[in-house]
């Protein structure tokens, strides 16, 4: 079982032209911070590496970091077989907030990233059906996670009681 500290320099010495960064100062566990667009490519990494097999995407998240103007997406993965976990995070920019889909790596992350997108906005690249999962298809009134939104008075002409 190997510690965040390990996997980290596992991923660092594999991907060292990339911007990763470790973040053990934090009251939570480890966290591995890597770029939006190459997440695709570290994760088919820690699934396919033998002594990694991060075979389980156990959650997917988005998060509003309003106070930076970022939105975040954090990973949470496990290797059944080896009994290590790990959490890593890609941060994007509020105003356009693109991350690279991670369902080609495992098919759970399709709802995950869709609820993100429904939730925050967060448009998740190569996505094979990004759509609306939570609110209604036509709904343009913002992303109800996000710290900025505002409930709308109205919905299709009826007034939304809150």
């Amino acid at each position: 079982m190997k510690n965040a500290e390990e996997l980290f320099n596992i991923i660092k010495e594999n991907f060292s032209s990339s911007s990763i960064e470790l973040k053990t100062d934090l009251p939570t566990e480890a966290i591995i911070i890597v770029p939006a667009l190459e997440i695709d490519k570290i994760t088919m990494f820690l699934k396919d590496s033998s002594e990694l097999l991060f075979d389980s995407l156990v959650n997917l998240s988005g998060v509003d970091e309003i106070k930076a103007g970022l939105l975040s997406v954090y990973y949470h993965l496990e290797s059944t077989s080896l009994k290590h976990k790990i959490l890593l995070k890609v941060t994007t920019d509020r105003n356009k907030p693109e991350v690279v889909t991670v369902t080609e790596v495992w098919k759970s992350a399709d709802w995950h990233e869709r609820e993100a997108y429904d939730m925050f906005g967060i448009i998740f690249i190569n996505h094979p059906d990004l759509r609306r999962i939570l609110m209604p298809y036509d709904w343009d009134a913002g992303y109800p996670l996000r710290k900025d939104y505002e409930n709308p008075e109205f919905y299709q002409g009826m007034k939304v009681p809150y």
